[in-house]
């Protein structure tokens, strides 16, 4: 540091800028600009292998789940009307809210996690908007041909040929929305009940409305917006960056190996010409869903779903080039600097979710699927029968959280000698409320004052079990 530079204090420090030089487009036109189609060109490779192999294995579990069956009813049912979840054996009700908290923080730090290892694999990978925007593409592909035939048929005039493809493809996008739609509400309704309901066009109003609802959704972000949501609509590309560090494996270019750019013979050395490995081949725009050039730098439109690596590897390996220009690597590795994929970010993130899961695992497993209501009589607190007792009239409601026909037994204590009128042993079907109008009388000499706390005791008896819960309220005497 010179005499004249002086240190720059905590409140006038900057953040240091990376220049990134973009370069002219070929002929002096942009390759692509916001509001432009973008016509993915179909690619190959380990990436795109990876990628579709994961894709089918997603899309077959979102549509074959809903068609499980589990003991009688369906596997995952999210019966918002009932206002329960079921998850195998596992039932969810209001009163579980705090077990679906658990849930969701789990997933969020997982998602913390994933990212600030991987960066943005999640969107590459299994998006759903990435997974049904492929496959919208894939029926392009097969209907109007390849992004350059795409393209040529989107600039002629319309004719039979055109028109005849385009209904074809809207048709099949249509069609494969609508397939999406049904099997999204086969998780919050019945399928079985649904699909025929469908099939005779017996739906409900209510169904046909959120079924036409998410047709369109499916139809307008896969087959219209496509990268817009991903780019405008998306918030974790907003807030990535925030989990983001030198260390983050992100799809990246070389610029130290790839720059200069320019074509060249297979067979000339491109340090005699002065470039570098990339021939600016523009393949890597091509195949990227969305539109950008990773030679640019790292942008938070990339979704890290590997096109561009494949691309450049392909032309890599036929100008018999090194492999890796384009690469899943790190910043600091691009630096020349060492790589630390064990770091205090992620070992913080690690520790949060081994507490988040074991804690989650402990709410299940102590989990009591059973819950009691009590509900006094409000027209009046406490009455003397004709026996001369004390009487109080409650109203109970046992709620079987579980998925089996229980039998229960009730008992009450707090106060000696107390007298119970009403069933003590009930039968409760599965994920249902029984309301049962019991009253507790008692001597009033065993009563000390005039309010008198009291514990009811609910306890499984068939089959036989430890589940056992109890809940108090007060017994009050006449004044």
């Amino acid at each position: 540091m010179s005499n004249d530079e002086k240190p720059l204090s905590s409140s006038t420090a900057k953040i240091p800028v990376k220049t990134v030089k973009i370069h002219p487009a070929k002929n002096g036109k942009e390759r692509y600009k916001p509001g432009d189609q973008i016509y993915v060109r179909k690619n190959s490779g380990f990436f795109q292998r990876l990628r579709q192999r994961m894709n089918l294995v997603y899309f077959a579990f979102f549509a074959l789940l809903p068609w499980l069956q589990y003991n009688g009813h369906q596997a995952i049912l999210f019966d918002i009307s009932e206002q329960r979840f079921t998850l195998w054996s596992l039932t969810l009700w209001p009163q579980d809210l705090t077990l679906l908290a658990w849930f969701f923080i789990f997933g969020a730090f997982l998602l913390f996690f994933v990212t600030t290892f991987l960066g943005r694999v999640w969107c590459g990978y299994m998006c759903p908007q990435t997974v049904w925007t492929f496959i919208f593409i894939w029926f392009e592909e097969k209907i109007e041909g390849t992004a350059n035939q795409r393209r040529k048929l989107d600039q002629q005039k319309m004719s039979g040929k055109k028109l005849w493809k385009k209904i074809l493809k809207h048709a099949s996008w249509l069609f494969f929305s609508l397939f999406t739609a049904m099997t999204f509400s086969g998780y919050f309704s019945p399928m079985s009940e649904l699909f025929i309901n469908i099939v005779t066009l017996d739906t409900t109003v209510t169904m046909a409305t959120i079924l036409a609802f998410f047709t369109f959704a499916t139809y307008g972000n896969a087959g219209w917006m496509r990268e817009t949501v991903c780019l405008h609509m998306c918030p974790y590309a907003r807030f990535q960056s925030a989990m983001f560090d030198k260390d983050t494996l992100t799809v990246a270019y070389d610029n130290n190996r790839g720059e200069n750019r320019g074509a060249r013979a297979r067979k000339q050395a491109p340090k005699e010409l002065g470039l570098g490995d990339c021939i600016d081949c523009n393949l890597c725009v091509e195949v990227c869903p969305t539109g950008i050039d990773i030679r640019n730098g790292l942008q938070y439109e990339c979704i890290n779903c590997g096109s561009c690596v494949d691309a450049c590897s392909t032309v890599m390996t036929k100008m018999k080039y090194n492999q890796g220009l384009i690469r899943y690597t790190t910043e600091h590795d691009l630096e020349g600097k060492k790589v630390h994929f064990v770091r205090s970010k992620l070992i913080g993130y690690a520790v949060v979710l081994v507490i988040m899961s074991t804690l989650l695992i402990l709410e299940i497993v102590n989990r009591i699927p059973l819950s009691l209501d009590i509900i006094r009589d409000r027209t009046e607190l406490a009455k003397e029968n004709f026996n001369g007792e004390i009487e109080n009239v409650f109203t109970l409601k046992i709620l079987n959280m579980s998925q089996t026909d229980n039998v229960y037994k009730l008992s009450v204590k707090g106060i000696e000698n107390t007298k119970w009128h009403g069933k003590q042993k009930i039968f409760v079907k599965a994920a249902t409320v029984h309301t049962l109008p019991i009253s507790i009388s008692v001597d009033p000499y065993e009563l000390k004052s005039y309010m008198t706390n009291i514990t009811f005791a609910v306890e499984q008896v068939s089959p036989q079990d430890d589940v056992i819960i109890e809940h108090e309220s007060r017994f009050f005497n006449k004044r």
